[in-house]
């Protein structure tokens, strides 16, 4: 062989072994962990979600980047429980965090413990909703503006730090649209007359004109969402981020937020990792926010400090599994929240057929700041002449102790099929195993619902909610 030959075959051997090495130095490098959340979206006015109205070509082209999932739950129809959830990974009554503007428990472990060890900065940018400041104690906290927008000059600079440090970052980037008042984006590119409703709106011009307003919103926190990716970009992390949106609970209109059906917790989730999860794929995997916690450990190789409900769904962003759970379960109290019941207490559980819902004091009238609200009142009046009004109007503020829906056909749950005869055994099933989820929580139902009110957060002046 000559010396040019060997000379090139060093080389060769070189290069290749350079190429190894940087290959196996990236992929030791602990993955950046973005999370946005969207604050009152249902999952269904989003384009990619099925909407052919809603406007959000940057949610749905972040889908064709990564997995779409068609079953994503939370465990809370609002905003508060739904968060805590979401950052302990935990169960809404295990923290006491179960009714709305609510706090965990002293001691109880977040996100920020598990995953500083690991050597991440963890922070929030946005609407927190949170609960005591023990437990999420934030590297960065930056609220939104008083309009309402998020800060994006501190998202730039937390990650440029994060990058100038060679520390990878956990960031929560939480909108506070398209959560009413809805006053922020371009109502105009809606007409009113062509929009299509859900099936269980009272279809006036007064609907049609506020779901105009709201699909603006949408589109607003669409804008949003590609100025975050934007910034990814620019900082150059987008390869090495592992990205998910979330739509939180459904929008405030009625049968959505505030309600255990479909529509109200039920999520968009969306995960985009360039290199791991594989591009324009969808997985009709049951996860819930619960899950995200663990899943985020378990890309960062991170132990859990404490103890978790929620179980990593690596295996199916990595098309490894096709399944991750039977069950999702959900809880919703109104005791404590604006407008609300005194208590109307509501328990939940679904697998991918079914979703069988217990409402524990059905005597009691369902009230919150929607049946408060012009528009319901106004359905109200309808209803005087209306039949399909008068069921509608009727049937959100008034509920069978039991409810089953058969979601693979009825997705909007419009039809309660429990009391047919051959649903018998589903129902039993059903709430054998609710039952089960209550007491592994140490939810006593109703007991468990008067107690609401110890669990709220009251601000510097005394009053439920944040400052």
């Amino acid at each position: 062989m000559s010396s040019l030959m060997i000379r090139k075959s060093v080389y060769t051997v070189a290069i290749t072994g350079l190429s190894i090495f940087s290959l196996s130095a990236q992929k030791s490098h602990k993955p950046n962990l973005v999370l946005f959340m969207a604050d009152d979206c249902s999952h269904y006015d989003i384009g990619c979600y099925g909407s052919v109205d809603s406007k959000t070509p940057h949610i749905d082209n972040f889908a064709s980047e990564g997995m779409r999932f068609t079953k994503a739950y939370e465990a809370a129809p609002m905003s508060s429980p739904t968060r805590h959830n979401l950052l302990t990974g935990l169960w809404p009554v295990k923290t006491g965090a179960y009714p709305n503007h609510t706090m965990a428990r002293e001691g109880t472990l977040s996100i920020v413990q598990h995953l500083k060890p690991a050597g991440y900065k963890v922070a929030l940018i946005g609407k927190s909703h949170v609960a005591p400041s023990s437990v999420f104690d934030w590297d960065l906290y930056v609220d939104t503006s008083k309009g309402g927008d998020l800060n994006f000059d501190a998202i730039d600079n937390f990650i440029s730090e994060c990058r100038s440090e060679g520390t990878p970052f956990c960031l929560f980037v939480m909108s506070r649209q398209p959560h009413t008042p809805w006053n922020k984006g371009n109502p105009s590119q809606f007409n009113p007359e062509k929009i299509k409703l859900p099936p269980f709106y009272v279809d006036i011009p007064e609907t049609r004109e506020k779901f105009c307003d709201y699909l603006a919103e949408i589109n607003y926190m669409d804008a949003e969402f590609g100025k975050l990716l934007k910034i990814l970009d620019e900082k150059k992390v987008r390869d090495n981020s592992a990205v998910v949106f979330l739509s939180e609970q459904g929008n405030s209109l009625p049968f959505a937020k505030w309600t255990l059906y479909e529509p109200g917790v039920k999520s968009a989730c969306i995960v985009r990792w360039p290199g791991v999860v594989q591009s324009s794929t969808t997985s009709d995997a049951i996860v819930e926010y619960v899950d995200i916690l663990p899943t985020f450990l378990e890309m960062a190789g991170a132990k859990a400090q404490g103890e978790l409900d929620g179980k990593s769904f690596l295996g199916v962003l990595t098309n490894k599994k096709t399944e991750h759970k039977q069950y999702t379960f959900s809880i919703h109290t109104t005791r404590g929240i604006f407008g609300g019941s005194e208590y109307f207490g509501i328990r939940a559980v679904a697998d991918k057929k079914y979703r069988y819902i217990v409402n524990l004091t059905p005597e009691m009238t369902f009230q919150n700041t929607e049946t408060a609200g012009k528009l319901f009142k106004r359905w109200k009046e309808v209803a005087e002449n209306d039949p399909f009004a008068a069921m509608i109007t009727h049937r959100y503020q008034h509920r069978p102790a039991i409810e089953l829906y058969d979601i693979e056909n009825d997705s909007y749950c419009m039809e309660n099929i429990a009391d047919l005869p051959e649903n018998a055994s589903i129902v039993k099933r059903m709430d054998q195993v609710l039952k089960q989820w209550m007491k592994a929580c140490g939810d006593e139902g109703q007991p468990t619902e008067m107690k609401a009110t110890e669990h709220q957060f009251r601000n510097s002046r005394g009053q439920i909610g944040e400052e």
